[in-house]
């Protein structure tokens, strides 16, 4: 180290300008050290106050990190493969926060202490003797001037003792403070050197050695777990931009679809109104009457759930239930303080409410999508595909069939009443087919134009039943449907026994049996009927098939409403398109009034599809002429055994009578005879006749038995 200037505590007594000169260099010297060790000391601070935050915060991230698993998050989930991570992270931080801990106190003692020491105490110091030394050339300064004005005149040795000894104590307090503030600045050039120098030491010191910690714990296997979950972060980056950009086109394209949207009232001219719906959510308003004649009205979100309709207030968690839409009816109404107003009223018709869509579009969608799920279309496997095609008969419904008119206008029309009636066909395969002969034929003569249309189901009081009651006089019509007459044998042990849940659509006379357009024709009819007249509601019933009819059964009280004998239902077939339609043709015996034979086609909706019920009725046929055929082989074997038994009979009846003859013969023929002069020659005699008589007899009777039997 090169040499190092310095005060000479020789000179202080002497006190030179010379010296004052240096000791001034040496106090600036001392002021720049001080200002300079009062910055560094401030840099060493914050980095002494940083790395104690650094191991605070890595001690409070591993604790949270450890606490992860504990935390519910609404969208988390339970994230197994991220709670490991998490913890394997938490484990090897805490390992961090013990480093840093060690870190901190080393750079307390090591690199805060020496020059915190140097501050306090040395630079103090030098302060301090700075101040006593000018204090001491102060008083000398006033000790020297006091001595030099003593007179020669007037001469006081008091006084001169005084002033004498008064600039002895202050030369000699001068001179010893300066000796030691000289000193203290010739060891301010050393002190400064190793306070620069011993606290960067300590910081060295201990950063290597927080290095070399940080290195043992720094394994081959913390390496790998890093560089695996390096990959899973960049592979998640990757998803994150691909689905950034993904939103981004998302909602490039839904500002571009939504523009038409933002207009409160749109023109349903330019915006069709899907009328295909069975599902619709929005915001609407709904009245609430406050007053006799006052309402209010209330924005709630409407949303429709199965065969419900729920509301929701905005900040409401859940919605509650407004009405059941099933057989409900719905219509536009007028309000007089409010546009685009529809009424929804329950099927008992004891509970209403209006509603308030935002324009016109909405208000006729929502009609039609209450519609379509009052009809329950919501139930089936394509509710829409179903919607459009209920929608497009009722459409229909005011004209006649096209296929019926133009098979009439394009075939060439026969007479019917030259040409042969067809059998009537049961099967299902018949389904979809179409015959030659009923091409031939008019609307009017498959349907009558007036023929009336019955929705529900009634009790039935057929004109069989009626003639029935007034021919066996006393007995009572049950009025739950029930014809009171007592089961049958086949009905009881019948081998099918087939359930099917349907609902009742509606029932019309027809004109013919001759082919399934009947069936058709008389579904669109009903159909169409029911679109224009508002007409929902439908009575659900289970459909029993037996092997000997068709039983509509109460599915609360089981009691059977309708009976059609199996052997009276001529035609059954399911719907072209809607595979859940189905009807079929049943031949009654007569009118009431007329006296003539009645077809009347049923239509019925189920669960399930037609065909399956039409596949049963085909079987129950089936069975049934099965079990007739089965019937009268049996009857025919019977009335053979019979007779079998009554030739029998008469053959041991003919025998009889011979044998009776023959014993006659036999006594007419003894008494005739004289009698021998021995009575035991005559007992003998008799004997050897009566021996000889019977075995002619037998022989008789097996040759006239084996005549008979063959």
């Amino acid at each position: 180290m090169p040499g190092i200037d310095k005060l000479p505590v020789e000179e202080t007594l002497e006190d030179s300008p010379q010296t004052r000169s240096l000791l001034g260099v040496f106090e600036e010297d001392a002021a720049a050290v001080s200002s300079y060790t009062s910055q560094l000391y401030n840099a060493m601070q914050r980095i002494y106050n940083a790395q104690n935050e650094l191991s605070t915060a890595t001690h409070l991230t591993s604790k949270l990190l450890k606490e992860y698993k504990q935390q519910r998050f609404p969208l988390g989930g339970d994230d197994e493969v991220m709670t490991s991570t998490l913890q394997q992270f938490a484990q090897v931080i805490d390992e961090l926060s013990s480093c840093h801990a060690v870190l901190s106190t080393q750079l307390a003692d090591a690199m805060m202490f020496p020059i915190t020491q140097f501050k306090e105490k040395h630079l103090k110091e030098m302060l301090t003797l700075n101040e006593v030394f000018a204090i001491a050339s102060h008083d000398h300064d006033l000790a020297i001037n006091k001595y030099s004005r003593l007179s020669k005149r007037r001469e006081n040795e008091k006084i001169k003792m005084e002033v004498t000894e008064d600039l002895y104590t202050s030369r000699k307090k001068q001179h010893q403070t300066m000796m030691h503030y000289f000193s203290a600045l010739n060891m301010l050039q050393y002190k400064k050197k190793i306070a620069l120098l011993e606290p960067l030491l300590g910081y060295m010191q201990a950063q290597i050695n927080f290095f070399k910690m940080g290195s043992e714990h720094m394994t081959q296997q913390l390496e790998e777990f890093l560089t695996n979950i390096g990959t899973s972060v960049q592979g998640v980056r990757r998803e994150m931009e691909t689905e950034q950009d993904l939103m981004h086109q998302t909602i490039q394209d839904l500002e571009v679809a939504s523009d038409s949207l933002y207009l409160p009232d749109p023109d349903t001219k330019l915006f069709n109104v899907n009328r295909n719906l069975t599902r619709k959510t929005g915001y609407m308003n709904t009245r609430n009457k406050t007053r006799l004649v006052s309402s209010t009205w209330e924005r709630h979100y409407y949303f429709t759930q199965g065969g419900n309709l729920m509301r929701q207030a905005r900040g409401d968690v859940a919605g509650g239930l407004v009405t059941d839409l099933d057989n409900c009816t719905v219509m536009a109404v007028d309000c007089d303080d409010r546009r685009y107003c529809f009424q929804i009223t329950a099927f008992d018709g004891k509970k209403s409410v209006i509603i308030q869509a935002e324009s016109k579009k909405e208000c006729e969608e929502w009609i039609s999508t209450i519609n379509n799920i009052s009809r329950r279309i919501y139930l089936s496997e394509n509710p829409e595909e179903l919607a459009a095609r209920v929608n497009q008969t009722a459409l229909e419904a005011v004209t006649p069939s096209p296929s019926f008119q133009q098979r009439h206008d394009s075939s060439i029309k026969p007479s019917v009443h030259n040409r042969a009636r067809p059998p009537p066909t049961n099967s299902p395969s018949s389904v979809g087919s179409e015959s030659p002969a009923l091409s031939a034929i008019s609307l009017d003569s498959i349907v009558a134009p007036d023929t009336p249309i019955q929705f529900d189901i009634i009790s039935p009081v057929s004109e069989d039943l009626s003639n029935l009651a007034k021919t066996s006089g006393s007995r009572r019509t049950n009025p739950f449907g029930e014809s009171g007459e007592p089961k049958t044998q086949d009905s009881e042990e019948s081998i099918l026994h087939q359930l099917f849940i349907v609902r009742f659509l509606g029932s019309m006379e027809v004109k013919t049996e001759e082919s399934s357009d009947v069936i058709y024709e008389t579904m669109r009819q009903i159909l169409a009927a029911r679109a224009i007249h508002n007409i929902f509601r439908m009575t659900e019933s289970h459909l029993l098939i037996t092997c000997d009819s068709l039983k509509l059964i109460d599915p609360q009280t089981q009691v059977t409403r309708l009976r059609f004998p199996l052997h009276n239902v001529v035609l059954c077939a399911t719907h072209k398109e809607n595979r859940r339609l189905y009807g079929f043709v049943l031949h009654t015996g007569g009118s009431r009034t007329e006296g003539r034979s009645l077809s009347v086609c049923y239509v019925f909706e189920s669960n399930n599809e037609g065909e399956k019920i039409c596949d049963s009725v085909g079987l129950a046929k089936q069975i049934a002429l099965q079990s007739q055929m089965d019937r009268q082989t049996t009857d025919k074997q019977k009335e053979l055994d019979r007779e079998k038994q009554r030739q029998l009979k008469e053959l041991d009846k003919q025998k009889q009578i011979e044998k009776d003859l023959e014993e006659q013969s036999r006594l007419i023929a003894a008494s005739s005879r004289p009698n021998p002069a021995s009575g035991e020659g005559q007992f003998v005699a008799l004997g050897n006749n009566s021996q000889s008589e019977d075995s002619d007899t037998a022989d008789d009777g097996k040759t006239k038995k084996k005549e008979s039997e063959a």
